[in-house]
């Protein structure tokens, strides 16, 4: 069956092929520890629950709600900016509700960019970052993942290099699946690069609260004069477990933001008002819950290093996320991504997302969630010792997929 222009121009989605192999096993009864999906465990905080059932006994609510969000909604986020960063912004004009920031991303695509419009992307990155640009028909331009000198290198190159002249730059720290921090510095000369070139930043910081060292991840906005060339996006997600809500942000330049609200007046009523009015109170509401998260995340990080160490794959330990961007051992390092993703799915009955799903420069790495409790990391790492042990045997038995060429 043919397929259509705009889904010709996606590649077939990796994650499938694991979460299809993932459901069989678990129909064959095994116990898979699931570390693949960057989907929270942990329970959305009790006020913040007991305010949607509050709210949604209202019937009034129950009608159509604001496609931008609703005003006490965008004045909470203005005020955490304010309260986090030091950041003012206008609620009415620089700041939209989005049904979390992977729809923001995909719509300002869709707001911003003409057919061939040319946009730079780590790799690698999050899809929607690529893919959602991909699909409004832009050309993908990579960039280096890790902040440092070699991505000014590759900025510069692109400026000179690339017809028509990029339009937009995408940065993401806390980095997913990376984990990689920028700071501030570093952050600083991205925006004077783009305001020099005349080129919009899109920033997603969807991991601003999940950081276990002394320094909280910063803002691209706080950077003197970002605002004239960037949108940032967030989400309440991962800061308050709240992933299937569906609550995130677009914050920043009037106008980006004025097209994205334009382009999603025209597709969306914004989420159920009794969910914005909760999430409302979440922003406005005690932070301790943000801080318990957060020891969780880093309690997780230190028994999966430590655990999967002494098991025999060493794994870098994330400043930040909730991720661990692991380098795939060198054993079996010929497989790729995806093959090793399989392969632990089938004789550790552990799941991660291969790194190729992020780019092709992540196929040496899987990504490993910090979604299931110490006790189950524990299991993981037995199940790891297991498979290891036999590894050569394993191996022999596995065509990588290099020789299979």
């Amino acid at each position: 069956m043919e397929e259509f222009h705009k889904t010709r121009r996606l590649p077939p989605y990796v994650f499938e092929q694991v979460n299809k192999l993932k459901a069989a096993a678990r129909a064959q009864g095994a116990d898979i520890i699931d570390l693949g999906m960057g989907n929270p465990d942990l329970p959305t905080p009790p006020h913040i629950v007991e305010k949607l059932t509050e709210v949604v006994q209202d019937p009034r609510t129950h009608r159509y709600s604001a496609s931008k969000g609703i005003t006490g909604l965008r004045k909470a986020q203005a005020a955490y900016y304010e309260r986090r960063f030091g950041v003012k912004l206008n609620p009415n004009t620089q700041v939209v509700a989005t049904l979390g920031s992977k729809e923001g991303f995909a719509n300002m695509a869709q707001a911003i960019t003409a057919p061939g419009d040319v946009v730079l992307s780590p790799n690698p990155s999050y899809p929607i970052h690529t893919f959602g640009f991909l699909m409004a028909g832009a050309a993908i331009r990579a960039i280096p993942a890790e902040p440092g000198p070699e991505v000014f290198h590759a900025l510069e190159r692109a400026v000179i290099h690339s017809v028509p002249k990029p339009i937009a730059v995408i940065m993401c720290y806390p980095a997913n699946p990376t984990a990689y921090v920028a700071d501030l510095e570093f952050y600083k000369d991205v925006v004077a690069f783009a305001r020099k070139h005349d080129i919009f930043i899109l920033s997603d910081l969807a991991y601003s609260e999940i950081y276990f060292g002394d320094t909280p991840p910063p803002s691209m906005l706080q950077v003197p004069g970002a605002i004239e060339v960037t949108a940032e996006f967030t989400s309440l997600s991962k800061t308050f477990s709240m992933p299937g809500w569906r609550v995130g942000f677009a914050v920043g330049n009037e106008r980006l933001l004025a097209a994205l609200a334009r382009v999603k007046s025209y597709l969306d009523y914004g989420a159920f008002t009794p969910i914005q009015v909760a999430a409302t109170a979440a922003l406005n509401g005690p932070e301790d819950c943000i801080v318990e998260m957060r020891n969780t995340y880093k309690r997780r990080r230190d028994v999966l290093v430590e655990s999967f160490g002494r098991a025999g794959w060493d794994i870098p330990a994330p400043e930040a996320s909730m991720f661990a961007w692991a380098p795939i051992p060198e054993k079996f390092r010929a497989l790729g991504s995806l093959e090793f993703s399989k392969l632990l799915l089938e004789k550790a009955e552990i799941a991660v997302a291969p790194g190729i799903g992020f780019g092709e420069y992540g196929d040496d790495y899987v990504r490993i969630g910090l979604v299931e409790n110490e006790k189950r990391l524990r299991q993981a790492a037995r199940n790891l010792r297991r498979f290891l042990e036999t590894a050569d045997e394993t191996l022999h038995n596995v065509v990588p997929v290099s020789a299979a060429r």
